[in-house]
């Protein structure tokens, strides 16, 4: 297992009116890379923002782009994401309807692909689908609000995820989202994740205080 940890801050849990002022703390506080969480009001019950505010994010930081697609047919839209600046991209296997075929474009695109699975939704599906994959996205709490606990059963989750992973030596980083914080990233980094996406817990405060406590909490936990 690749014992580096990674932290990736959910602008979702940003001041919008200050977001080039955040995008710049983030960069200066050490994130590995911005956690962009696009939802359509229909896969889930929020609505956030679309390819114009990546394309803006885009133009204020070299950091790697994560974009989360909590939509529904998200394969109409992995090429303009790409178009607007996003790195990586990630779908839920619960909202497409052909995910080999989504995660061959946007491998085609230039893009890392993600698969993400909601928190009762089987392991069994990461399992089919992570040779074809970048990285997979672990839900620890129910899509489509930022601020909500995480799920202490997660952390099983992540486990078993791990131990399949590397049972079958498939170098896939594990990237884990929801209820995020420096009171449970040791467990999450000991449970086998590489990627702590965090809103709440480095938005509210110091950010570049916030992300090295959380850094700090989860390589702790690898030494």
């Amino acid at each position: 297992m690749n014992r580096s940890v990674l932290v990736a801050p959910s602008l979702l849990s940003a001041d919008f009116t200050r977001l080039a002022e955040q995008v710049r703390l983030c960069e200066q506080g050490g994130a590995d890379l911005l956690h962009l969480d696009i939802m359509d009001g229909r896969f889930v019950p929020n609505i956030t923002f679309g390819q114009p505010v990546v394309a803006a994010i885009r133009r204020s930081t070299t950091l790697v782009l994560d974009c989360h697609l909590m939509i529904i047919e998200p394969e109409r839209y992995v090429q303009s994401f790409v178009e607007a600046g996003a790195n990586w991209i990630s779908v839920h296997v619960e909202a497409c309807a052909h995910l080999h075929r989504t995660l061959q474009t946007i491998r085609s695109l230039g893009a890392r692909a993600g698969i993400v699975l909601n928190p009762l939704t089987p392991l069994e599906y990461a399992f089919e689908a992570a040779e074809y994959a970048d990285y997979v996205l672990i839900m620890s709490v129910e899509p489509g609000f930022g601020g909500q606990q995480f799920i202490p059963s997660s952390l099983r989750r992540i486990e078993r995820l791990r131990q399949w992973l590397d049972r079958h030596d498939l170098a896939v980083p594990i990237e884990v989202d929801g209820g995020v914080s420096a009171e449970n990233a040791a467990d999450i980094a000991q449970a086998g994740a590489n990627i702590l996406v965090s809103g709440a817990a480095i938005f509210n405060g110091s950010i570049e205080s916030n992300i090295a406590t959380l850094r700090q909490k989860a390589m702790a936990a690898r030494a």
